[in-house]
């Protein structure tokens, strides 16, 4: 009797087993899908970040290299910083708003020039390659805010526009460590000059 029942027994194990682990398994194929889900999400977060980055790069670096050379887009070649012109000029004689006495008084001053040239330069080639985004954040947040306060009320907007919206964009990269990906940040960030410096990074 001992023996029937223990070998009734056994098939009800192994059966009883193998129910208690499906609801197991499923749970484990619901993590790994969520998980493999936040895994896209977060490389597509990534790689749109890095694409916004690149954007804004383009917008810079077009703009100095239009005013540099004359590309005829929105400086003629005879109006060039090569060819003598004023890169500053035409935007800053004609501010209008609470601060255009300021810009007006400055419109054109070889500082200022100077100062937004290197801006334009500098920021975009940061934004390229992905290096120093703290700064490039930083300086072309600060460029974006003073292009705005120099046309105030903006024609579409109460007080935004698309120079607040670039600052904002700016100051996400950053927070984001845009210049990780498909650019030089991380190896950037692994310098022996970062490391010392942490700002530059």
């Amino acid at each position: 009797m001992a023996r029937s029942t223990l070998i009734a027994s056994n098939p009800a194990g192994p059966a009883q087993t193998a129910a208690e682990r499906k609801p197991a398994a499923a749970a484990n194929d619901s993590a790994a899908a969520n998980a493999a889900h936040t895994l896209t999400r977060e490389v597509a977060a990534r790689y749109t970040w890095a694409a916004a980055r690149i954007s804004l790069a383009t917008i810079f670096l077009w703009a100095f290299l239009d005013k540099l050379f004359g590309l005829g887009h929105e400086t003629a070649s005879a109006d060039s910083w090569l060819n003598g012109g004023n890169p500053t000029e035409g935007f800053l004689s004609h501010s209008v708003g609470p601060f255009s006495g300021i810009y007006q008084d400055i419109a054109g001053a070889t500082i200022v020039n100077v100062l937004f040239m290197a801006g334009l330069a500098a920021i975009g080639v940061a934004l390229l390659s992905g290096i120093a985004m703290r700064f490039a954040a930083a300086a072309g947040a600060l460029m974006m805010v003073l292009m705005w306060s120099a046309s105030l009320p903006p024609e579409n907007h109460v007080f935004m526009d698309d120079h607040i919206i670039y600052a904002i964009v700016l100051i996400g990269l950053a927070l984001v460590r845009a210049g990780d990906t498909l650019g030089l940040g991380r190896i950037w960030s692994e310098t022996a000059l970062v490391k010392r410096l942490p700002w530059l990074n």
